[in-house]
């Protein structure tokens, strides 16, 4: 029997351009390949790109809800066994939810909890409201961010603006793209350090590192998630090790357990 408390999780970084949707894409193959039922929801609006990550063209995304379509019609199977909520690339009609659209995708939402075990949310970057919305809302949130000296001073402005304006305190840290283990566990002290120097209270948990590898520059283009491209390469053993750690997770018991909830705090985040 599958548990009745779905885990929503946030993907999420500072910067753009650090891999976050590929690694966001990537675990939904693993957990999907685990047994886990998952979706993964794009929340980059305007510029979504999991649909070009899977080579897919969906017809409709969730723009399309708000013209009367069953959410049911907008779920897009990704052809790896887990399903996409697509958005649009290039539109600005997603831009700034209204209040009544968040209302739309709390109620559209809630009769998805039944089917999935994990829903996977690739927020897009920066520190914008959306950004912030889709993060408060989250059970769990990674952090993906790279060795880049940019990539770690905008990992931290997210994390003090969370912590300073919602009380957000918990994350869990990916480091993408880096040369070695040591460099990866260098970065996250870094991160660690800036944060229980300046803002306190924070929890971070170092979830791992995905090396620097060539195969998935050539996944990228082939549009095929690197760990069915090339499954034994470095950055798919990782990947694979990561979703491992994220399949033992269990929705906070505290919370009323399904993915209502998750809009609900959504709806009422800048309140």
């Amino acid at each position: 029997m599958y548990p009745s408390a779905p885990v929503v999780c946030s993907i999420t970084s500072g910067k753009g351009g650090v891999g976050k949707t590929n690694i966001a894409v990537n675990l939904a193959v693993l957990l999907a390949r685990m047994g886990k039922r998952c979706i993964l929801l794009d929340a980059d609006l305007g510029l979504a790109n999991v649909d070009v990550l899977l080579g897919l063209t969906p017809e409709h995304n969730l723009g399309h809800l708000f013209q009367g379509m069953e959410i049911s019609q907008i779920l897009f199977p990704s052809g790896h066994g887990f399903s996409i909520l697509p958005a649009t690339s290039g539109g600005t009609e997603l831009l700034a939810l209204s209040t009544g659209q968040k209302l739309e995708l709390l109620e559209s939402m809630d009769g998805l909890e039944d089917q999935v075990d994990i829903l996977l949310v690739d927020t897009g970057a920066g520190v914008g409201d959306t950004v912030l919305y889709f993060n408060v809302a989250a059970q769990e949130r990674i952090l993906v961010l790279t060795p880049e000296p940019t990539s770690l001073t905008d990992a931290y402005a997210l994390i003090k603006v969370l912590k300073t304006r919602h009380g957000v305190e918990r994350f869990h840290v990916l480091v993408n793209m880096a040369t070695t283990e040591r460099e990866a566990k260098g970065v996250f002290a870094r991160l660690h350090g800036a944060c229980d120097h300046f803002l306190g209270g924070i929890s971070l948990n170092f979830l791992g590192t995905i090396p620097h590898d060539s195969s998935v520059r050539h996944a990228v283009t082939a549009q095929v998630p690197f760990c069915v491209h090339n499954p034994e390469s470095p950055a798919s053993k990782a990947m694979g090790r990561i979703a491992q750690a994220l399949a033992a997770w269990k929705a906070q018991e505290h919370l009323d357990g399904n993915i209502k909830f998750f809009w609900k705090k959504l709806l009422f985040a800048s309140s």
